[in-house]
């Protein structure tokens, strides 16, 4: 167990990697295949996943291993404890909502993907996962709407595929009828 975490006052400001995002999404947004996507969103993972300190590390990869295992109320233990002590780490509400949305706890999922949204704005994944939620809760325009966001700035999302025609976040598309 990683030292006893203290407090909120005791987390340092999570790492600024907004000129690094801003690249990854040109270049995700210029990749020509499907494996050259894979291979930038997951730079993207990894500034994700760099938590303010070695503590709050420690806790995240604690969290994030057992929710590998199926342990999904460690896990949860582990982001309650890490958004406690660092409220200000979008990836610790975004890893606590990865939880909820496995638990299918729609309703929790995305009060923590907001949570992560408002500071992040452009965490990708917790965009997506928020049209997934959404999805799930049955509020398919806002999904829709969610999704389309979020592939804007990632057109290779693996949800990517509930946006195309056919799917239940393709774009409504209206014709108009002869009488």
């Amino acid at each position: 167990m990683p030292a006893q975490l203290v407090s909120a006052q005791d987390c340092p400001q999570a790492p600024d990697h907004s000129a690094s995002f801003e690249m990854l999404f040109q270049q995700i947004q210029a990749a020509e295949t499907e494996r050259a996507a894979r291979l930038i969103s997951n730079q993207m993972w990894e500034l994700w996943a760099q938590a303010p300190n070695e503590q709050a590390q420690a806790v995240l990869d604690r969290g994030m291993s057992r929710r590998s295992g199926y342990d999904l109320t460690g896990a949860l233990e582990d982001f309650d404890r890490l958004t406690a002590y660092c409220p200000l780490y979008a990836e610790g509400y975004n890893q606590r909502a990865f939880v909820h949305f496995l638990r299918q706890d729609f309703a929790a999922a995305l009060v923590d993907l907001n949570l992560t949204l408002e500071l992040s704005p452009q965490h990708v994944a917790a965009m997506s996962g928020r049209a997934l939620s959404l999805l799930g809760l049955s509020r398919t325009d806002e999904a829709r709407a969610a999704l389309q966001a979020a592939l804007a700035l990632n057109p290779w999302l693996p949800e990517r595929g509930l946006a195309a025609p056919g799917g239940p976040l393709a774009p409504n598309v209206t014709k108009d009828i002869d009488l």
